[in-house]
């Protein structure tokens, strides 16, 4: 997992006061990044067939189902970020996702993005390996 230079680094409160927009950029990078690693880690196969195979876990309805894998195991911390996400007035569902998928799924990014930006990469993989099971 990449890491940030210890000066770019915020503190927890500046973090936290971050918008759940701002979060759930963060972490729809951080989550795809996982993902990739996960494909290609496992499968060997040209690079359209990978892109594919990433899409069906990054859509907002696997999203979605992934955070009905780990809603149980979450922090009441990691709950709020999703909630937080989820409520954004700024999400904007895309044409193609139901609208409440998209929503959860922009909550489970927010939560990610923060993890991240918290330096939480070992939480992030536990979370990872619930998902991905």
């Amino acid at each position: 997992m990449i890491t940030l230079p210890d000066e770019e680094i915020k503190t927890l409160h500046e973090i936290k006061q971050k918008s759940p927009v701002e979060l759930a950029f963060v972490g729809d990078a951080v989550y795809e990044l996982m993902v990739r690693e996960h494909i290609s880690l496992h499968h060997d196969a040209p690079a359209g067939k990978l892109h594919a195979m990433c899409v069906e876990y990054v859509r907002a309805e696997s999203q979605q189902k992934a955070f009905e894998q780990i809603q149980e195991i979450l922090t009441e911390e990691e709950l709020d970020f999703v909630r937080r996400g989820r409520n954004a007035n700024k999400v904007m569902a895309s044409k193609n996702a139901d609208p409440a998928a998209y929503r959860t799924a922009t909550g489970v990014e927010a939560m990610f993005g923060y993890l991240y930006l918290s330096g939480q990469n070992e939480r992030i993989r536990e979370l990872f390996a619930v998902i991905l099971n």
